[in-house]
């Protein structure tokens, strides 16, 4: 019995892994708290593009992104501890952790004038990091459809109630969960792959990741007033974003139509161009 539940975990772990999409050579740095972070770099213009994906995700959510770009921008992507291809040995699922693996990714390449972007939970941890950076390192921050407004905070019985919705059965509810963020339009097969990816995810890694975020987000604000970078918002249209409180802390918003919550894979070459277009910006 045992040799078979060895056999149907190993099966199940290659299955999950075989389905991403990487699009180049894994390499490796190693954080401060000894975990291995995997990333692939491609291209070698100025400026650097660092893209980091969302909860429970991993990079190759970004292929597209890496592919349309990797000839006009040096494109790196990496996989946060305990995601894709990253170690799982951390014991303190953070947004200050994930943020020190970005950091140690840069400094191991020696990256200038850096452009981050960041997905739904990766807009926190990009955040982080540029806060925990040198100032003359980063150019601009682009967060993906994590904020539909700002100065909300949630108090933690808010955020402990959700998470124990999570909790229980959690590769279903995280399953579900996953579903009712894409568009109704959206192909079936890209919700039915994100869904059992996500929903695959270490539950311990997960949750305490998840509770971090939202903790996090309470004091998001303070730290793009600390940053003082350029900040641009490109948000899907599947909730109605509050422009006025976002363009309040110097933000700008884009929107982008007809989409969920993974808009750069649901109509990626719609997203490159919002993307490109926002990178001007904070180039100019």
């Amino acid at each position: 019995m045992k040799r078979f539940k060895t056999i149907f975990l190993i099966t199940t772990l290659f299955s999950t892994i075989s389905q991403r999409q990487f699009f180049g050579q894994t390499m490796f740095a190693t954080s401060p708290d000894s975990v291995q972070i995997a990333y692939e770099i491609h291209g070698d213009k100025a400026p650097t593009l660092v893209f980091v994906h969302g909860w429970s995700c991993d990079r190759s959510y970004w292929k597209e992104q890496l592919e349309a770009l990797a000839g006009n921008y040096k494109v790196v992507a990496i996989d946060l501890a305990g995601h894709g291809e990253s170690g799982l040995s951390r014991r303190s699922w953070t947004i200050e952790a994930f943020g020190a693996d970005i950091v140690t990714v840069i400094k191991k390449l020696g990256l200038k004038n850096v452009i981050m972007i960041g997905h739904s939970m990766g807009a926190c941890v990009i955040a982080e990091a540029a806060r925990q950076l040198p100032r003359d390192i980063v150019a601009g921050l682009v967060f993906v459809d994590q904020y539909k407004q700002l100065h909300t905070p949630r108090t933690p019985e808010e955020i402990q109630a959700f998470a124990t919705r999570l909790e229980k059965k959690f590769s279903d509810s995280v399953a579900a969960f996953v579903r009712r963020m894409f568009h109704p339009k959206s192909d079936s097969s890209l919700v039915e792959r994100v869904a059992m990816d996500m929903s695959s995810a270490p539950p311990a890694v997960a949750l305490a990741a998840f509770r971090s975020t939202w903790a996090y987000s309470n004091q998001i604000t303070n730290t793009l007033e600390e940053l003082k970078l350029p900040v641009i918002f490109i948000n899907s249209d599947n909730r109605p974003t509050d422009t006025a409180s976002i363009e309040r802390y110097g933000v700008q918003v884009m929107i982008m139509p007809g989409v969920g919550h993974f808009l750069m894979m649901e109509d990626p070459e719609r997203f490159n161009v919002l993307l490109k277009t926002a990178i001007g910006k904070i180039v100019r």
